[in-house]
């Protein structure tokens, strides 16, 4: 596999977790290195962990994966986005009540984000391409774009914080539909 396909694979994977990192920069009031950082670092070990994950499972549990694994992307997305929406019209100015760079909130986000990783990583398993590679390529470009989507997120949640909040939230709720949809047709 050439560093080319393997480069778009990376980008193509990356957009929900850049995008989700956007809205968690917007959610983030104050941001800090170390916000930056965990968003950053998770997005992009997941991203890096699932496609391994696909791989090593191979294609003899590929029919029991994909049968659900786009249920739960959108499940994760639609409540966290719900959750962010509510907190944008309620419109309370004070510091929003979860940081999404933490906990449970920051796994869930990077599990729901990578699911995607998964199935590329079975496909390989099926092409007999090696995942090393692949993975490494995939969770620094990952990485890269969520700093910078973090970044962008909150110098525009900065200033429009509360109809950042709730378009963020409306975009993770999107992004949950356009993952449901995309496999299900």
């Amino acid at each position: 596999m050439s560093y080319f396909t393997i480069t778009g694979i990376a980008f193509g994977l990356a957009m929900d977790a850049m995008v989700v990192s956007v809205a968690s920069g917007i959610y983030i009031s104050k941001i800090t290195p170390r916000h930056v950082f965990r968003l950053a670092f998770h997005f992009g070990l997941f991203q890096a962990i699932m496609p391994i994950i696909g791989w090593l499972i191979g294609n003899s549990f590929a029919a029991y994966i994909t049968g659900w694994d786009h249920w739960v992307a959108f499940g994760l997305l639609f409540l966290i986005g719900g959750k962010m929406g509510f907190e944008g019209i309620k419109g309370d100015e004070q510091e929003l009540s979860t940081d999404p760079s933490r906990g449970i909130l920051l796994i869930t986000l990077a599990i729901a984000t990578s699911i995607d990783a998964l199935a590329v990583g079975l496909s390989l398993a099926m092409l007999e391409v090696s995942i090393w590679l692949p993975s490494i390529i995939i969770g620094l470009i990952t990485g890269g774009l969520s700093t910078l989507g973090v970044l962008f997120g909150n110098r525009i949640g900065n200033r429009w914080r509360r109809c950042a909040t709730l378009f963020g939230g409306c975009v993770l709720i999107l992004i949950g539909l356009k993952i449901l949809v995309s496999h299900l047709s």
